[in-house]
C-alpha cells in the first residue's frame, strides 16, 4: 500500500506542477490582454485627439472633406498596390545603380575637373573670350545685308580659301612676302629705259614676263569660260 501511496502521490505532484504551468501561462495571457487593451484604449485616445485637431485645422482652413472622395481614393489606392510595388522596386533598382556608379561617377568628375584646369593652363578659355571679342566685333562692323551676301557667297569663299592653302600657293605667297622683305624699298635703284631694255633680255626677266603673260591669259579665258 505505501507503494500505491507514494505513486498517487507522485501523480498529484505533476499534476500540481501542470497546473501552476497552465495559471502560469492564463496570467501571461491576460497581462498580454490587458497590454494591448491599454494599447489600444491609447491609440484609440491618439487617433480621436488627432482626428479632432486635424478637423479643426481644416475647418479654420476653410477645408471641406467628402466622405465619398475619400473612398474613392482608398479604393485607388487598393486597385494600384501593384504599380506602387513596381514603382518602389524601380526606385529600389536606381538606388542601387546610383550606389554602383557613384564611384565610376565620382571619378569621371574628378576627370573632367582635371582636364578643364588642364584647358585653363593651355589657354583655351583665353582663346574662347578673344575669340568672342574678334565675333562681336565682327558682327557690329558688317551689316545684316552684308552678312547675307558673306552667306550666299561662303562656298566660293571657302575654295578661295582651300585653293589658297595649297602647299604650292603657300610656298608662293611666302617666297614673294620674303622677296618683299629683303627689298631695300629705301634705296632702290634707278633704270634707264636703255638699262630695262637689256633687263628685260635676261632669262629671268623673260621668265617673269612668260608667266605674267600666262597668267593674265588663263585668267582671261577663265572669266571668258564663266
Amino acid at each position: 500500500m505505501e507503494i500505491k501511496t507514494d505513486n498517487v502521490q507522485v501523480q498529484i505532484n505533476e499534476i500540481n506542477q501542470k497546473l501552476d504551468l497552465v495559471l502560469h501561462y492564463v496570467n501571461e495571457q491576460r497581462l498580454k490582454s490587458e497590454t494591448i487593451e491599454d494599447l489600444v484604449t491609447d491609440i484609440s485616445i491618439i487617433s480621436k485627439d488627432a482626428f479632432s485637431s486635424a478637423v479643426e485645422e481644416l475647418d479654420n482652413r476653410g477645408i471641406e472633406l467628402n466622405i465619398d472622395d475619400i473612398k474613392l481614393l482608398a479604393f485607388k489606392l487598393m486597385r494600384n498596390v501593384n504599380n506602387f510595388s513596381q514603382v518602389m522596386d524601380m526606385f529600389e533598382s536606381i538606388t542601387d545603380l546610383l550606389k554602383d556608379a557613384g564611384p565610376i561617377i565620382n571619378e569621371v568628375g574628378i576627370d573632367f575637373t582635371h582636364k578643364l584646369h588642364e584647358f585653363e593652363q593651355k589657354g583655351y578659355f583665353t582663346f574662347f573670350k578673344e575669340l568672342s571679342k574678334i565675333i562681336d566685333n565682327i558682327i557690329s562692323s558688317y551689316p545684316p545685308e552684308e552678312v547675307r551676301g558673306l552667306a550666299d557667297n561662303i562656298v566660293i569663299i571657302l575654295d578661295t580659301v582651300r585653293n589658297l592653302t595649297q602647299p604650292d600657293m603657300l610656298n608662293a605667297i611666302n617666297n614673294a612676302v620674303s622677296i618683299f622683305k629683303n627689298l631695300e624699298t629705301e634705296n632702290i635703284k634707278e633704270y634707264s629705259l636703255w638699262k630695262v631694255f637689256r633687263e628685260l633680255n635676261t632669262p629671268e626677266m623673260k621668265r617673269g614676263i612668260g608667266f605674267i603673260m600666262t597668267f593674265l591669259k588663263n585668267l582671261s579665258n577663265e572669266s571668258i569660260n564663266k
